[in-house]
């Protein structure tokens, strides 16, 4: 039997994909490309929509609203795994995710269209507007929350044995592919709109003027409206597409599982497979992910002060660069194993994140670094009026002033220590040797021009990296950074490649779309969506601006030790019996 299947498998691996193979991979991974598309639309043009729709609201209360409802998309994503999870292991694979995309797809092209609270606020009803748009946000992450494990459970289930890695990694490209094209729409729709159309200037009651560029005023909705055609051609790829061969047989010997959630989640020997898979494969595989893309993103940008077009630019550059290893290391899980390839991820990025950030530190604004390394700067306060500023959603109020000190330094990616005080005594910042009271109303001018005399770059610091455009990337302190980016993303591929083939290998056919679904978006939504918060806690907390990478090296750490100890390998079982 062990000789039959080697031989079967070897055939499979080496015949060609047939047309309709490509078929279900063209139209699993093309839909999913345009929900993750759909998806980060929103977290791109978080700031443009929070003037837009919460415009009763300061600028500081309405961004912090605008996070909130993208919180939302990622918080509601394993509830969505759970309703279309269990219906997707009732009624079929492929039904279920062409509801999916249906969601994902009307709900972002109702953005575009949806009007903003000024123009409701006319009839009285102003409030609605940020309410549906809460509520589409919704919509959105339990659409997302069903995608996922659909197209990986379909493609896998259409998958010839010993090929299972490669097919399902085109799934894994989605993702970033998502990312970069709603880079890439924005990029251009931004370029175009705000040279061909003049911008809007508004006078403020107390006699200010605010200019917004025609991007800010009505193109943003672009993108959001031009999901309609991606959305069209999903839904007719889709229609086109037949039940898993898998789905057909269990259905026709009448073996699918009548209660899918009770029995992946309320028997332990189901149970307990999934547990294993949310901390022993999924959530070392989402703060990698979370690290290499978003993570680095954030760090340019709110850390290193680069200017957000040339963040995006780096990082659409790196993705571009590095997506092909999703597809080599999906390929070669299917010689070696899901797990050498997964775990060996988190180890090697666990092991580099330090080094790695700290030369992009020093290439992307090397006055930054010199200053880090030369300036010192102390918080003299008591460590028990002090918080720990996690802010998730960005609703949290850190008034002490400890916190005070310690969120502006962070902001401004200053280094810094703190020194106990007795209780009482007033909170200082110390820089070179001058100290400054957070109780003075001069604070927080007083400090950055501080920070300015002893070393610290200004605003207009010219040793910034910058790309003047999309292109603009041939020199040495540009691919530098490119180099380093595209390093982070190939750690992406080496986790995100295998997952999903090792996670439809994990289940049984009669509750894999359930038992996947979850532990995979609670890695992903939770483990990964709480990354840059908690990071950023992490490096307010203790003054040092890398010390926000120990979250992901620990959780990486721990899907290491506890999928090395108790994960089964999975490459060779058949998932069809």
């Amino acid at each position: 039997m062990a000789t039959a299947t080697a031989v079967g498998q070897a055939v499979d691996t080496a015949r060609p994909m047939t047309r309709e193979e490509k078929r279900v991979i063209l139209a699993s991974s093309l839909g999913t490309v345009f929900e993750w598309y759909d998806f980060y639309l929103y977290g791109s043009l978080a700031a443009v929509i929070g003037a837009q729709f919460f415009s009763a609201y300061p600028e500081a209360t309405r961004n912090i609203f605008a996070l909130l409802a993208f919180a939302a998309g990622f918080l509601v994503r394993p509830f969505g795994a759970l309703v279309f999870g269990r219906l997707g292991d009732m009624v079929g694979r492929k039904h279920t995710f062409l509801i999916t995309i249906l969601i994902m797809g009307l709900s972002t092209f109702c953005v575009g269209l949806l009007p903003s609270y000024g123009m409701l606020s006319a009839y009285g009803i102003g409030w609605v507007a940020p309410v549906t748009l809460l509520a589409l946000r919704m919509f959105q992450g339990l659409a997302l929350g069903g995608e996922y494990g659909g197209a990986a459970v379909y493609v896998a289930e259409h998958a010839p044995r010993g090929r299972r890695g490669f097919y399902t990694s085109f799934i894994q490209t989605t993702a970033t592919l998502g990312l970069l094209l709603s880079l890439i729409i924005i990029l251009s729709t931004q370029g175009y709109v705000n040279t061909a159309y003049p911008a809007t200037v508004t006078q403020n009651p107390d006699g200010t003027t605010t200019t917004l560029t025609a991007f800010q005023v009505w193109g943003w909705r672009i993108p959001f409206l031009v999901s309609v055609v991606l959305l069209a051609i999903s839904v007719w790829i889709r229609l086109q597409m037949q039940e898993s061969p898998a789905f057909k047989k269990m259905k026709e010997e009448g073996t699918h599982s009548k209660a899918p959630l009770s029995e992946a989640f309320g028997q332990w020997r189901n149970a307990k497979w999934a547990l294993l898979a949310l901390l022993g494969l999924t959530a070392g595989q989402a703060v990698v992910w979370y690290t290499g893309q978003f993570y680095a993103l954030f760090f340019l940008q709110s850390i290193l002060k680069v200017d957000q077009y040339t963040a995006n630019v780096l990082i659409a550059w790196s993705l571009i660069l590095g997506t092909g290893g999703f597809l080599f290391f999906g390929a070669l899980s299917d010689k070696i194993g899901r797990k050498p390839i997964i775990l060996g991820g988190c180890l090697i990025a666990a092991m580099t994140y330090f080094p790695l950030f700290k030369v992009l530190t020093a290439n992307a604004n090397p006055k930054l670094y010199a200053a880090q390394g030369s300036v010192e700067v102390v918080v003299k306060t008591n460590p028990d009026e002090c918080s720990f500023q996690f802010n998730p959603v960005g609703t949290a109020k850190f008034t002490k002033e400890c916190d005070i000190a310690k969120a502006l330094l962070a902001r401004s990616a200053v280094n810094y220590r703190t020194e106990a005080v007795p209780a009482g005594t007033p909170t200082t910042v110390s820089i070179a040797g001058k100290d400054f009271a957070v109780s003075d109303p001069a604070f927080a001018k007083a400090v950055p021009a501080a920070l300015t005399e002893a070393g610290y770059p200004g605003a207009n610091n010219p040793d910034i990296i910058k790309a003047a455009n999309p292109i603009d990337i041939f020199s040495g302190q540009k691919l530098i950074v490119v180099a380093i980016l595209t390093v982070l993303v190939l750690y992406v591929t080496m986790v995100y490649g295998p997952i999903a083939a090792a996670l439809v290998e994990l289940f049984p056919t009669r509750i894999r779309y359930t038992s996947m679904s979850l532990p995979y978006h609670i890695g992903n939504g939770w483990f990964g969506g709480l990354l840059p918060a908690t990071s950023f806690a992490m490096v307010a907390q203790t003054g040092d601006i890398y010390y926000g990478l120990w979250y992901p090296i620990v959780i990486a750490m721990m899907t290491f030790v506890i999928g090395l100890l108790f994960v089964p390998e999975t490459k060779d079982r058949d998932i069809l019996a």
